[in-house]
């Protein structure tokens, strides 16, 4: 660890400052997000928009509700614009107290991590919830026809691309596992078919009510699986050689 040392009131004025740094990025983040929050939600709603019959829309029931949308839209792209200030300042604060190894494992795994969740949202846009969308409204008929508020549709979306994000942190969390030696590969491989009824319990509790949005959380997270294992055999911990015996023991 680092030699200088702070005392509890300078960790906390380190705290503060680093806070102080987050809210200023996230702010403006929101602000300059906000000029454009229509477009952003317009982006986000593409994927709906497109398997709507001709004519269909997105609507608004209650007088703020299009106000409130577009200033929760401004802080989400205001946050995933600050994020990189943002995950600076938590490494500026907790690298101090790490020792020279943990460092080498902590900046590679973040940015792994940083990746990984881009992927899932971007496969979640633009694969899983067209998919979902396209099933979810087939139930429209004549007598019934689908006009989705802009409320529900932004918390329906958002949890739906977060979860993707999530998922595919899988392999890096695992790796990281197996580097620190929790798990190794061949473990793994002896508990797949107890993760593949994981993976089908948790598809069925954080997804939509239909099986096709189920299938299409599982089946990506059954490959993530697989190439946890093989990145787990490729860059997990390797066992120590066994000593040599002494001569006359």
């Amino acid at each position: 660890m680092d030699e200088k040392k702070l005392p509890l009131t300078g960790h906390l004025l380190e705290l503060r400052k680093r806070l102080i740094i987050s809210f200023i990025a996230v702010g403006a983040g929101f602000i300059l997000c906000y000029a454009f929050a229509e477009s952003l939600f317009e982006i986000l709603a593409a994927p709906l928009i497109k398997m709507m019959p001709p004519g269909g829309s997105l609507i608004f029931t209650s007088v703020a509700e299009a106000f409130f949308t577009y200033m929760k839209v401004a802080f989400i792209a205001g946050l995933v614009l600050a994020s990189p200030v943002v995950l600076y300042q938590v490494w500026a604060f907790v690298a101090p107290g790490l020792y020279r190894h943990e460092k080498r494992y902590v900046v590679p795994f973040l940015l792994a991590g940083s990746v990984a969740f881009a992927v899932g949202i971007l496969f979640g846009y633009l694969v899983a919830l067209p998919v979902g969308a396209r099933f979810l409204l087939g139930y429209a008929t004549d007598f019934i026809k689908p006009m989705p508020s802009i409320k529900e549709y932004l918390t329906f979306s958002i949890k739906f691309l977060l979860v993707f994000g999530l998922v595919f942190e899988f392999p890096v969390a695992l790796v990281l596992l197996a580097r620190i030696g929790v798990i190794d590969a061949k473990m793994l491989a002896r508990q797949r078919k107890y993760a593949i009824l994981l993976i089908f319990i948790f598809a069925a509790v954080v997804t939509p009510p239909d099986l096709i949005s189920q299938v299409l959380t599982a089946l990506p997270l059954m490959g993530l699986f697989e190439l946890s294992i093989l990145l787990s055999r490729l860059f997990g911990k390797k066992a120590a050689p066994a000593s040599s015996t002494s001569d006359g023991s």
